[in-house]
């Protein structure tokens, strides 16, 4: 009987001298709740601020707040293509700005019978210099070019590590999803800072969020475009033009495509994301363009990055 008294009391005395430290984690437990719970509402309201308000409220025309044409580069890709049609639905005239005028000759012509509006096609070699400029130069002449959209290239995105890609495949990377994409910016912004208005679209893929391992050039390229979309806005805005980086997560296959199983709610297919994305335009600078995969985006965030690699690698594997 005493031994269990002097437990009670050993106990009471216990508790007594650390209730300090009980009520401090208490506070601090509280203090991070409410954090978490702050944040949670920020990104809530960001959501709807970027993906759901600017579709419900209306706005004036594209062609009113950037201009009349818009040029695109790598329309080879579904989304670019589904990107452009959207642009040529609400009025804008397309430059097409290709290294194989055969892609994508059909598609100019749909949107010209389609919407009524003009197309170019213009070649662009990637092994850029002043003579391969003078083309798109010739074709920007005399006209209010409103857009820039740059789209990333996937095509051989399959995974491969950096050592067994041939040198070849790893100069037309960079110079397809990097220098081209970048001359192409340096020729057509000074029209658009001589109007002060404009708007610049990069297009990557959500690999440029988390590194992948076996995808290096890919995930690089994304993360340059990512990046120079920023800071081509912190460098423009006050100038009238908007950049923007779009970094879309899984898209289907367009509907002019035959139909992919895996096409739903997140995985779009180019046409719906593409309707999406054009509304977050003079919204956000960075975004996935489409709500679904912000919400994915916002997962991957939590997810420690020792275990997104070791999934990508064990998927490699």
């Amino acid at each position: 009987m005493a031994a269990v008294d002097s437990f009670h009391l050993l106990y009471r005395e216990i508790s007594r001298s650390c209730s300090f430290y009980f009520e401090t984690l208490a506070v601090v437990g509280a203090l991070y709740t409410a954090s978490r719970a702050v944040i949670l509402l920020r990104d809530c309201c960001v959501l709807v601020r970027v993906h759901f308000l600017p579709r419900m409220i209306p706005s004036r025309k594209l062609t009113q707040i950037y201009g009349d044409w818009a040029v695109i580069y790598g329309a080879s890709q579904p989304v670019a293509q589904a990107y452009a049609e959207e642009l040529a639905r609400q009025g804008l005239n397309i430059i097409f700005v290709t290294q194989d005028r055969a892609d994508i000759g059909d598609f100019a012509t749909h949107l010209s019978q389609s919407y009524g509006v003009e197309t170019l096609l213009v070649h662009a070699d990637v092994c850029w210099n002043q003579a391969a400029a003078k083309p798109v130069k010739e074709a920007l002449r005399g006209k209010d070019v409103g857009f820039l959209v740059n789209c990333v290239d996937e095509s051989g995105a399959s995974p491969q590590i950096l050592i067994e890609m041939p040198e070849q495949k790893l100069m037309d990377v960079v110079a397809r999803n990097i220098a081209t994409a970048t001359l192409l910016t340096r020729v057509v912004l000074p029209g658009m800072v001589e109007r002060s208005r404009g708007a610049v679209v990069n297009i990557s893929i959500g690999a440029c969020c988390r590194p992948l391992p076996g995808r290096v050039m890919l995930t690089a390229s994304t993360g340059y475009l990512d990046h120079f979309s920023r800071a081509l806005h912190l460098e423009y805005s006050g100038r009238g033009i908007f950049a923007q980086s779009l970094i879309p997560f899984k898209i289907a296959s367009s509907k002019r495509q035959p139909p992919s199983s895996t096409e739903g709610w997140f995985a779009p297919t180019p046409e719906v994301y593409a309707r999406h994305a054009i509304s977050t335009l003079g919204v956000s600078n960075r975004t996935t363009g489409y709500w679904p995969h912000t919400l994915q985006n916002g997962l991957m965030r939590c997810i420690p990055e020792w275990i997104w690699v070791l999934g990508s690698r064990m998927f490699i594997s």
